[in-house]
């Protein structure tokens, strides 16, 4: 069977999420679509841009919802969480950085989280992941009635349209 190109974006990209989860870091700047910040990982010039350490990439996935934000690992992100809630919703976290293959409606961004460190936004909301869930899982959707993929469209996705 012949993967088509999608497919193979995704699994490059999973092997840079691979490399990126070893390093750490953070960052309190906007993100916005892809591109915006040339060369960040500080490459020579004529080198592809990697993120920074401590990126965090999000992208665009179809999920049995339809399209939905999620990590480049595959992880639906959701939005909505107060008190002891991060035992069963880790935040997002790191540096914000849209996927090479995406373009948001939205702008990504940083809070400041009571530890210090820095928890991903999405047009303002903070994210998190449901723990435990499996790559592209939407189980944690309509959880308590305020749990909620976002939720996005295929022209969302710049790559292989």
């Amino acid at each position: 069977m012949r993967k088509s190109g999608w497919s193979v974006a995704a699994a490059g990209l999973g092997s840079l999420v691979l490399l990126l989860t070893a390093c750490g870091g953070s960052s309190s700047s906007p993100a916005g679509n892809a591109g915006s910040t040339p060369n960040a990982g500080g490459q020579p010039s004529g080198a592809p841009d990697l993120p920074s350490p401590g990126t965090t990439v999000l992208i665009v996935e179809h999920s049995k919802l339809g399209w939905v934000l999620a990590e480049a690992s595959g992880f639906v992100v959701y939005t909505s969480c107060t008190g002891a809630c991060a035992a069963i919703w880790p935040a997002v976290t790191g540096i914000p950085q849209v996927g090479p293959a995406a373009s948001l409606p939205y702008t990504l961004g940083t809070v400041t989280m009571a530890n210090g460190g820095k928890q991903i936004t999405y047009n303002g909301y903070p994210l998190y992941t449901l723990k435990g869930a499996r790559a592209l899982s939407t189980k944690g959707d309509g959880i308590e009635g305020k749990w909620h993929v976002i939720k996005l469209s295929k022209k969302n996705v710049t790559w292989g349209t």
